[in-house]
Parts: C-alpha cells; structure tokens; sequence
C-alpha cells in the first residue's frame, strides 16, 4: 500500500477497515487498567447496570477504531495526526462483537499557516457485526501535501 498525501484525497472517497473480536477477557483487562466501572470490569454487577451486561468502555472501541484505522488502507503520509473532532459512542460493544470502521473524506482544506499541509475531516463510523454504529468519530486530519504541489483545495 503506498502512502496517502493530500494531493490523493477528494471528498466522498472511502476506506474501509479490518476487522477486530472484542473479547470478554480483553473488555475486563482494558477496563481495569483504565476505566474501572463495574459494567466494564464485573459481569454479574453489569447484569444490574443500564447497559443489563458487559460492555467495553468507549475509550476501549476508540482505542481498537485507531488501530484499525492505522492498519487500515487510509495510510496518509506522516501518520494519522489529529487536530480535534467530535466523538460519539451512540450504541454499547459487548463481548464477541465483531468491529469495523467505514471512514470517508468529508471535507478538505489547505492549512493558511502552512500552506505544506491540507486539513482533511474524516467521518469514521465503528460499526459492530449487524452494521450497528458503536462510535462515531469525525477527526481533523494533518495531512502533508506533495512538495511542490499548487493543488489548492
């Protein structure tokens, strides 16, 4: 796969992702380490929670969404540098569900400060096995130019 420049993008264009299993196992061992709730971390005390079993943390799915973004065909040059975003977690990921991420270009713009970058938005939807979002997330992308280049988006 080569490597991705602003030059290559335009809005409407697709990637899709790999897939990830989110385990029982994994959801507990992320969760203790960093987000200690009962209904990621105990199995009986989620049974009682609003979600009626266990679930990952969101930060868990966006967590697995940027590996599988990184690892995904979208490979832009220099890496996946964020300059913000909005993150949603509209459905729970529970155990043996099966991730996805679609993303697509949404917008793109050359930087005014730095005219060798473009700022592309990514809308990326996690999605488990049944197509069900589990995150939605719409990041400000750095994305380096081709040096030379007089494309002006």
């Amino acid at each position: 796969m080569s490597v991705i420049y602003f030059d290559d993008l335009h809005v409407g264009q697709q990637f899709v992702s790999g897939t990830h299993e989110m385990t029982e196992t994994e959801i507990i061992r992320f969760a203790s380490e960093y987000d200690p709730q009962p209904f990621h971390t105990h199995p009986d005390d989620a049974r009682h929670s609003l979600f009626h079993g266990l679930v990952a943390s969101g930060w868990h799915t966006g967590a697995v969404t940027m590996r599988l973004l990184v690892e995904g065909p979208m490979k832009l040059a220099g890496g996946m540098i964020g300059a913000g975003g909005e993150l949603t977690w509209p459905n729970p990921v529970r155990p043996g569900d099966t991730l996805r991420v679609y993303s697509e270009v949404a917008s793109m713009r050359t930087s005014k400060s730095r005219p060798d970058l473009g700022i592309v938005a990514v809308r990326s939807e996690t999605r488990n096995q049944d197509g069900v979002a589990v995150q939605v997330l719409v990041a400000n992308l750095f994305v380096p130019r081709r040096s030379g280049s007089d494309a002006g988006r």
